[in-house]
């Protein structure tokens, strides 16, 4: 069921390489051509997510000031954060989405590399048993697992077989194939894609071919790595950010390395060429988006500023109104002084004590009556 259902994901993949295989008639440029078109299928999906990224890039020294701000309280951090981006209408994970794409794309793409008899050329599984029982004719040794089972990349190690040997046999008459059998050409300025690169090292010498393929891996990583440079600086990164994502940054050039080792070197091109032209469309939608947010926040803050010098404009409009109402209202007659009463205190007085005498004070009071 399982089988089924990756030959049906497989087959478009399928048919776009081989065509343009039929167009190029090189096995190097049709695997460059096909990333070429993947990356250009790619881009509708990845504007949104670009735009998301720009945009939280431009955020990064206000991120920066929260982070420093609520060091000591990540639960506030991440509440502030979360406001942050509601408040710009950013969804954090609207650019991780898109980026998973072209690994569902890379899983086919494996498949019709690693079995280009079955998925590139459309041969059935018996018509493929037949093929082989002629290639052992000629001298071929599949490639045969402890439990009967054949090895991973035996469908290619027999398609260039098949295609060194392709004048020394009548392929075509074999029970099932016809005129679906290629001869493929996996020669690619000298270098055989159909190989895997670590198996070099069986018979290393110091000649071109084996050069060649051993520095496949060793360019898709260095290809991989400039491109996540590329993509942070095209985000609008801080320079912390790109520090604090270094290390995420280098964990998959150093799996491609691995992957491109022990992989025929045909998925390795692919690799480089998917980085090339990732490069190429991640610098250009970051520079489109990064000309549009600024403008856009221009925008903004011109109408910001306009509504700041019209709320301006109408307090000083309402002051003069609250003037000119008070300039028409009737003035009030002077009110009189109200009369100054006489204190107690010098009536009081005696001597430097002003309060001495009280109100009753009488100056013959005490004196003897005759």
């Amino acid at each position: 069921m399982f089988g089924t259902f990756g030959k049906l994901v497989s087959m478009p993949f399928a048919a776009l390489l081989r065509w343009m295989y039929a167009i190029s008639g090189s096995y190097g440029l049709a695997i460059i051509l096909f990333s070429l078109v993947v990356t250009l299928i790619m881009v509708p999906f990845q504007m949104k997510s670009k735009r998301s990224m720009v945009r939280m890039g431009k955020l990064s020294s206000k991120q920066a000031e929260l982070q420093k701000q609520y060091a000591k309280n990540q639960q506030k951090y991440q509440e502030e954060l979360q406001k942050l981006y509601q408040e710009e209408g950013i969804n954090p994970m609207g650019g991780c989405l898109w980026s998973f794409i072209p690994m569902f794309i890379l899983v086919p793409l494996y498949s019709i590399i690693r079995q280009p008899i079955t998925y590139f050329m459309g041969i059935s599984d018996a018509a493929c048993d037949g093929l082989r029982q002629a290639a052992e004719s000629l001298g071929y040794v599949a490639d045969q697992m402890a439990n009967g089972a054949y090895g991973a990349y035996e469908q290619v190690n027999l398609a260039d077989f098949i295609s060194r040997n392709w004048s020394g046999y009548d392929w075509s008459g074999v029970e099932g194939v016809g005129d679906k059998l290629l001869q493929m050409h996996f020669d690619f300025f000298g270098i055989n894609l159909s190989v895997q690169p670590q198996e070099v090292f069986k018979g290393f010498s110091m000649t071109w071919p084996v050069i060649g393929l051993i520095l496949i891996p060793l360019l898709a990583a260095v290809m991989n790595y400039v491109q996540t440079i590329v993509i942070t600086k095209s985000n609008g990164q801080s320079q912390e950010q790109q520090a604090s994502m270094k290390m995420v940054n280098l964990m998959m050039p150093l799996m491609s390395i691995w992957f491109c080792f022990i992989m025929p070197a045909g998925l390795g091109l692919y690799w480089i060429a998917n980085s090339v032209w990732g490069m190429i469309r991640e610098s250009m939608l970051g520079k489109f988006y990064t000309k549009k947010i600024n403008a856009e926040e221009e925008e903004r803050a011109a109408k910001r500023e306009a509504a700041r010098k019209l709320r301006m404009e109408e307090a000083k409009k309402r002051a003069a109104e609250q003037r000119e109402n008070e300039a028409k209202k009737p003035k009030k007659l002077p009110q009189k002084a109200p009369e100054k009463k006489v204190s107690t205190n010098e009536a009081g007085r005696v001597g430097e004590r002003p309060y001495a005498r009280g109100r009753s004070y009488q100056a013959d009071r005490y004196e003897e009556k005759e």
